[in-house]
């Protein structure tokens, strides 16, 4: 493992905030000290939070504002080591297998007797089980990025707690075992992001090892923000009524609360569609932007008109 200069980007709190903003990603002073920290302590982040909060989006646009490759490990149920940290490549092994039968009567042809054989075949390189026939996985792979990655391993909770198991040698050490070879280190270690929508309790020992962060829904002010920063052709008048109304929405007894990223989709819309305001016919026609529940959607719509006039009342002041 070997040190790397610390990016300008990661030199401090207020420079993580600069240069995730420079990407379009409005970070809190929670989010940026605990990227911060991840850096200099490296350690892991795990975010958890309702889905739609930016937890993954994090990631992608610390790995862009840092122009590091961002490697995605997306988790299941099921998941297992061959899909996260290496595989044989079992066909140029085989290939291998076939070229090795054919050179092992070259090479002992001439030896007398079994003894001799033996010998001469102990000093015959063995290629099966090496580097050349490793097929790296996501996690493998951010281990042998030689100038730093951001490593996202998004939604650990919908994976097994027999993954988990396998993750802790990597989040302690940065470094993977494989039995035939031995301990691959991380060349730099990377910046590992691990999020969570608390779908089931993760264990103690993962948590142990990293940052724990809450990522929760913005509030009026900092959603705008946001969307601003997203959709900057919005008018300040429209921004404001699109995200009280949002902000009204999840308050509200539905399934599925919409997403920040929801936000800034029906921002985008609503400039498609020449509004310059709420309207209540126009909202009703486009909820399925920011409700993908049908429930929700049938919850939602009797409402709209209120809704609406609870949002332009709130936000009349706003030019």
């Amino acid at each position: 493992m070997t040190d790397q200069p610390t990016p300008l980007g990661l030199s401090s709190i207020e420079a993580v905030t600069d240069n995730l903003a420079s990407v379009g990603y409005i970070s809190t002073r929670d989010i940026s000290t605990a990227v911060f920290l991840a850096h200099h302590l490296r350690k892991p982040v795990l975010i958890e939070g309702p889905a739609g909060v930016g937890k993954t989006d994090l990631a992608r646009s610390l790995a862009l504002s840092l122009e590091y490759p961002l490697i995605r490990m997306q988790c299941y149920e099921g998941l297992d080591e061959s899909k996260a940290l290496y595989e044989w490549k079992y066909g140029k092994q085989l290939l291998y297998t076939q070229i090795l039968k054919e050179k092992i009567h070259e090479l002992i042809a001439d030896a007398d007797g079994l003894d001799a054989s033996v010998s001469k075949l102990a000093g015959f390189k063995d290629l099966f089980f090496s580097r050349d026939f490793l097929e790296p996985r996501p996690l493998l792979k951010a281990m042998e990025q030689t100038g730093g990655s951001v490593l996202l391993i998004d939604e650990i909770d919908k994976s097994d707690e027999e993954f988990e198991a396998l993750l802790l040698e990597v989040l302690s050490d940065y470094q993977i075992t494989v039995p035939e070879i031995g301990t691959i280190g991380a060349l730099v270690p990377p910046l590992v992001i691990l999020t969570s929508n608390n779908t089931r309790e993760l264990g103690d020992a993962l948590k142990r090892r990293c940052l724990h962060l809450h990522i929760d829904f913005p509030d009026a002010e900092l959603e705008a923000r946001i969307v601003r920063a997203r959709v900057p052709d919005i008018s300040q008048r429209l921004l404001a009524q699109l995200v009280s109304f949002i902000q009204r929405v999840r308050g509200e007894n539905i399934r599925k609360a919409p997403s920040i990223s929801e936000t800034i989709d029906w921002a985008r819309t609503l400039i498609l569609l020449h509004a310059e305001a709420l309207d209540p016919d126009m909202v009703r026609g486009t909820l399925n932007v920011i409700l993908k529940r049908q429930s929700d959607i049938d919850e939602i719509a009797p409402k709209t008109a209120s809704l609406v006039a609870a949002s332009v009342r709130d936000t009349a002041d706003v030019g």
